[in-house]
């Protein structure tokens, strides 16, 4: 109901369940990459906290294995280690393909239009 006719008002009060839980608004929702040797509440203290006053972590989104807060894995960068940089063609040479490819364009339409 919330989803379809509700209006948000930023200097509203929170919206509450049955309960008087605080519904969060999922359209904010955002996840976070915490460091694997950093604490969460540390991490949110210093890097959200500052930026978003009334950011939270959902206690009930547990990893499956360890039951923990939060789901624990890992990210591998595959750009960091398998990336090998190209530099772009010279201007000369895109031009000089441009030009080929004109070409090959008055070429087609020539015989087209015989």
């Amino acid at each position: 109901m919330i989803s379809a006719f509700g209006v948000r008002d930023p200097n509203g009060e929170p919206v509450k369940d049955a309960d008087g839980s605080v519904v969060p608004d999922t359209e904010l929702t955002d996840y976070e990459n915490v460091p694997l040797q950093r604490n969460i509440d540390d991490y949110l203290a210093a890097e959200v906290l500052p930026h978003l006053h009334d950011a939270y972590i959902d206690e009930m989104y547990r990893d499956a294995h360890d039951k923990q807060i939060g789901v624990v894995g890992y990210e591998i960068n595959f750009n960091r280690f398998f990336y090998k940089y190209v530099p772009p063609p010279s201007l000369e040479e895109i031009d000089r393909e441009l030009k080929q490819v004109e070409a090959q364009i008055a070429t087609l339409l020539g015989e087209v239009t015989r």
